[in-house]
């Protein structure tokens, strides 16, 4: 019976995506648009040529990526193993691909009215398995191919399928940048392994990543699972970069493992889990992609995010409150009263700062979410509530859906008890392969979300917080994936029915609040790894996630301009993780005010901050005299400048352009933010010092005045497009380039 069901598990993924391609197919079938891409085929190769790159599939299955331009075309990418097919019997190493033979026709899909589409027949005779191999290249996505492969089994035993890895390659920096080592290149990870992951990494001589996505994964802390993950990782030298991943619209239990081999290189593709293949019947795996590209992980995410988009995942559209300061409750911690709240009020309004929000552990349990009778007795939560509108300021709430409690366990000193929503619905609950209840963030149980009960019963929840208690969005932390449903009473077609309608209840949630207040605000936090595919779209405030430090602060906040578009509202999460220390033995100690790595990068700022004085336990976090100064001025400057507005410019690549350097264009002016590196084992922004110069890009074929608006200080004018200006400072440095009079 498990075996069946990992078999359907899979092949009702298959048909929903198989569905799903039929569809846009026929949406497009009226008008298609001449391609100017170029199909060359012989008894050796395929060639596909855009107007921006050449791909060229070799019979092993492999397909090379070239970027056109300059002298000549670049890659990253050596010839690598192509398409591996693995059997329980071993690897499939007689696939003949009738490359010579191979039908190229219009492309119709989704991501444009005009493109190619090159279909490959093969056969393995020692298996019997048929393979069908489609690549298909858009006009509008010029740096990127979709590949896809389906085998139907010819012969007459069950063949048993254990993985087919698509677009496997051997990248060696070398081949673009001759002074490099071949290992010598930077890589983004998309997955989501464990909270304080580094997602940006220089790949060492020796490294080995696996990356799976979709799916719950083991932390072995007491955190639980993490998972999900943006099914993408890229890579890039100083001359080039490629980027893999798949392209579907569900979060699929795939991954995309990394390694260094003997020789240095790098090796990885795309691998999607199998099982047994009838007679007669075929597995098709998703659409992998491939792209080439200049620059950082910027583009292929970029690129990966309007490709999703047309595929039916419409970013978010933002309103004005996304983009405001926010004050934290976290500050006092899971203890947080409604005085403290309260009283923090008055120095909220002298900031500038109208947003506020109750955190963590208001609540008596995970799953009723009614407030705790010991710190928000009778009708305490909401008359805070009123507290703060009465003075203007807006609440949110920090909850966790879909966690219930099931009596084991416990997280941060709270002991699990049953919640009333197991005990009135225990038939709602995932059941793992063994009849238990399926584990998510911090060991708890979960509610299915492809049951329309529980959809409804987070429906009433959102209203109830949004309506009668009438706070103004949420905080929704720790939320990374959904585990595989076994319930039997659910009468799922697949396991994956319950990682796949994830995104249901985030946007039952987002929906919902937006339509009782549009000026709502709805924010999801990965704590401490990338988001997940599942819920990318249902929220109108990204948050860099509990970064530790200012680099992750500022990479982050990259990854989700990208992600969200050059004006997505993105929370640069409380300034205090700016700086962590954790003594030996000791609670972790944030004592950041690095404000700079996200106000120059175009993040929304955010602390954490308690006042007044509660006591020697909040001494970290406690507003005095010496840093209320600090916290007025920047955010006085961050609500003058409003530079999360803004257009992000991608002119800077990380890791080869020194300084490390950010670029916003608003009302004609434009802002940079550089960035001097940290010496090693630091954590803060205004430790490292930089001496030379640097390059304003972007500008105008026109004069400009420069000043460091931080400190006042005028650096002359300087002309466009492109111009040098000599610096020393100290952490950062943010200019605002206006056109001289």
């Amino acid at each position: 019976m498990a075996a069946e069901s990992r078999i359907l598990g899979w092949a009702g993924v298959a048909v929903m995506l198989l569905a799903g391609c039929g569809k846009a197919k026929q949406a497009n079938l009226a008008a298609p648009a001449a391609s100017r891409i170029a199909v060359q085929v012989d008894g050796g190769s395929v060639h596909i040529e855009t107007s921006q790159a050449e791909f060229s599939l070799l019979r092993t299955g492999h397909l090379q990526a070239a970027l056109k331009g300059g002298p000549s075309s670049v890659t990253l990418a050596g010839t690598g193993p192509g398409i591996e097919v693995e059997t329980a019997a071993g690897p499939v190493n007689d696939m003949e691909r009738d490359l010579a033979g191979a039908k190229v026709e219009s492309a119709q899909g989704k991501l444009g009215g005009s493109g190619k589409r090159v279909t490959i027949a093969g056969k393995s005779s020692t298996t019997g398995l048929q393979e069908t191999l489609t690549l298909e290249a858009y006009d509008d996505f010029p740096s990127l191919v979709l590949v896809s492969a389906s085998y139907r089994n010819s012969g007459a035993k069950p063949q048993r399928l254990l993985r087919v890895s698509l677009l496997a390659q051997k990248l060696d920096s070398s081949l673009s940048d001759a002074k490099a080592k071949p290992n010598e290149m930077y890589a983004f990870f998309g997955s989501s392994l464990k909270w304080g992951k580094d997602d940006i990494v220089a790949i060492p001589a020796k490294f080995s990543q696996e990356n799976p996505f979709g799916v719950p994964v083991e932390t072995g802390d007491d955190l639980g699972r993490v998972g999900g993950g943006i099914p993408v990782v890229a890579f890039w030298n100083r001359e080039s970069g490629l980027a893999i991943g798949h392209l579907e619209t569900l979060p699929l239990p795939i991954s995309i493992p990394v390694h260094t081999t003997a020789d240095g290189r790098v090796e990885a593709s795309v691998r999607v889990p199998a099982d047994t293949v009838m007679p007669g019947e075929t597995f098709s795996t998703p659409r992998a992609f491939l792209t080439a590209y200049r620059g950082d992980y910027y583009v292929p995410l970029d690129t990966w995010s309007r490709a999703v988009e047309r595929e039916g995942l419409t970013r978010p559209k933002n309103n004005e409150e996304n983009y405001a300061v926010s004050w934290c409750g976290w500050g006092y911690e899971s203890e947080v009263t409604p005085r403290q709240m309260t009283d923090t009020i008055p120095k909220l309004r002298e900031l500038g700062i109208h947003w506020a929000t109750l955190d963590d552990r208001w609540f008596n349990d995970y799953g009723d979410w009614e407030p705790r009778s010991d710190t928000f007795p009778g009708d305490s939560i909401k008359k805070l509530v009123q507290d703060f509108h009465a003075q203007g300021i807006k609440v949110q709430l920090w909850w966790l859906p879909l966690a219930v409690e099931d009596g084991t366990y416990g997280y941060g000193g709270h002991k699990f008890v049953t919640s009333e929503v197991v005990k009135q619905h225990p038939e709602w609950l995932i059941l793992d392969e063994r009849g238990k209840p399926a584990r998510m963030t911090r060991n708890l149980a979960t509610l299915c979300p492809a049951v329309a009960e529980v959809r409804e019963y987070y429906k009433q929840l959102t209203e109830k917080f949004i309506s009668t208690w009438d706070f103004d969005g949420h905080k929704l932390d720790n939320i990374y994936s959904t585990p595989k449903c076994y319930n039997p009473k659910h009468h799922h077609k697949s396991p994956y029915d319950s990682v796949n309608a994830m995104s249901e209840v985030y946007k039952t949630i987002f929906e919902t609040t937006r339509t009782l207040k549009p000026n709502s605000v709805t924010q999801s936090c990965p704590c401490g790894t990338p988001p997940s595919l599942a819920w990318l779209r249902y929220m109108d405030q990204a948050v860099t996630a509990d970064p530790v430090g200012s680099v992750q602060v500022r990479r982050r906040i990259k990854m989700y301009k990208a992600l969200l578009g050059p004006t997505g509202a993105v929370y640069g999460d409380h300034v205090e993780l700016t700086e962590i220390s954790q003594p030996s033995g000791g609670e972790e100690q944030d004592t950041g005010s690095d404000f700079a790595s996200t106000l120059g990068t175009g993040g929304v700022l955010g602390t954490k901050f308690t006042w007044p004085d509660y006591g020697k336990k909040f001494d970290n976090v406690y507003l005095n005299g010496k840093k209320e100064p600090e916290w007025k001025k920047w955010i006085g400057l961050y609500n003058e400048k409003m530079l999360s507005k803004g257009d992000f410019l991608d002119l800077y690549v990380y890791g080869y352009d020194l300084p490390e350097g950010y670029a916003i264009s608003k009302g004609g002016d434009m802002y940079y933010a550089f960035y001097a590196a940290e010496p090693p084992g630091k954590s803060g922004g205004k430790t490292g010092v930089f001496h030379g110069s640097v390059e304003l890009r972007g500008l105008k074929d026109q004069r400009y005045r420069v000043t460091d608006y931080v400190n006042g200080k005028d650096y002359g004018t300087v002309d466009g497009p492109t111009a040098k200006l000599a610096a020393d400072f100290r952490g950062s440095l943010l200019l605002e380039a206006t056109p001289a009079q």
